[in-house]
């Protein structure tokens, strides 16, 4: 584990950069997780966080078809808007841990 620094906020971090607890994440956090990876967040990056959040909190597992289903985005969309890993960089910019069905 790690501390870093987003937003004048100390932020533990797994060895991925992942947040180890989901209670510290706020927008401003998630747009600089973001940055580190080259995106630069939308609204539309947004809603995609907050359904993780919602699905992750309700315990279900995180699927990329289950995002693609969840009206937000279909799985085309959600690749545009998380390229090179959709589920793995939305998951690590909404502050919940990867899901298992990523590498």
């Amino acid at each position: 584990m790690a501390t870093k620094t987003y937003a004048g906020q100390a932020v533990e971090v797994n060895e991925e950069g992942y947040m180890t607890d989901a209670s510290q994440w706020n927008k401003e956090i998630a747009s600089e997780l973001a940055k580190e990876d080259g995106i630069d967040l939308t609204d539309k990056h947004f809603e995609v966080l907050e359904f993780l959040r919602a699905a992750n909190e309700k315990g279900e597992t995180l699927t990329i078809r289950r995002v693609g289903k969840s009206g937000i985005v279909d799985i085309k969309g959600l690749y545009q808007l998380f390229p090179g890993g959709p589920l793995k960089f939305s998951s690590k910019f909404a502050g919940i841990p990867k899901p298992a069905s990523c590498i």
